[in-house]
């Protein structure tokens, strides 16, 4: 699914809009940068010129996900962070972006709302206050944790199986006796 999304050297123009596939991101405000999967331009007075492009064009990011829609905001929290990364790089606002489900093959608008930017904010705030202690969070080990990009780092099979300090002592001592 993510083949062509993934392609950073295919851009096309179909029915007016502009695609860009594995763009690059960064906010420098929140601390954060990325791939999105895909940009799309659509003409709009209030967006930016594109190199050898007639016109102005509004971007909106598009999220690929290979399962269904969650019962959380995670993939929406995600999407709202590409698009304020997009919108600090090209000084717009981009006011919704899109989620598409493999699973499902369907595609969801999603408004980015004061409350959704507003968590991504405090997100940021948070994974950055961790990074600044050296602390990481335990997570609850679930299937989607094969799949995700941080599974190296996080190593949530691993957190399972862990156990304080003076516990593993009194464990150790009592295995002597």
């Amino acid at each position: 699914m993510h083949k062509r999304a993934d392609d950073p050297f295919f851009t096309e123009m179909r029915n007016g809009v502009v695609t860009a596939r594995s763009v690059p991101i960064a906010s420098y405000r929140l601390g954060l940068s990325g791939v999105c999967d895909v940009v799309e331009f659509t003409a709009s007075p209030d967006g930016v010129k594109l190199p050898n492009r007639d016109g102005l064009y509004l971007a909106a990011p598009v999220e690929y996900k290979r399962g269904k829609e969650k019962h959380d905001h995670s993939d929406e929290t995600q999407l709202c962070a590409q698009a304020m990364c997009l919108e600090e790089m090209l000084s717009i606002a981009i006011p919704k972006g899109f989620l598409y489900y493999g699973e499902t093959r369907h595609r969801v608008e999603i408004e980015l709302t004061t409350e959704l930017r507003d968590l991504v904010k405090d997100m940021a705030d948070e994974m950055h206050n961790y990074f600044s202690r050296g602390y990481t969070p335990r997570v609850k080990p679930f299937k989607g944790c094969r799949s995700c990009s941080l599974a190296d780092i996080c190593l949530p099979e691993l957190q399972g199986k862990a156990m304080t300090a003076s516990k593993y002592i009194k464990q150790q001592i009592e295995r002597e006796q």
